[in-house]
């Protein structure tokens, strides 16, 4: 069994400024991105993943994506 490494959350940088209109790239779902939740090794403050939050247009529950799989929307 593999011990895990001590993580902790922290508020990520956006990489698009908050209410953006972005799609998820895989189920093409789209939403107003809010924030960014990173979580990050205590020891040395590594990132190990980052997750996009979106809310759907005309509000509704939030839900997350990976970072990396989300772009932003061109009307």
């Amino acid at each position: 069994m593999t011990e895990r490494v001590p993580t902790t959350l922290c508020t990520g940088k956006l990489p698009y400024p908050a209410g953006t209109l972005v799609m998820d790239r895989i189920s093409e779902r789209t939403g107003h991105l809010v924030y960014v939740l990173e979580e990050r090794t205590k020891e040395k403050y590594r990132l190990i993943s980052s997750q996009a939050f979106m809310r759907p247009v005309g509000g509704g529950i939030e839900w997350d994506v990976p970072l990396d799989r989300i772009r932003p929307v061109v009307e």
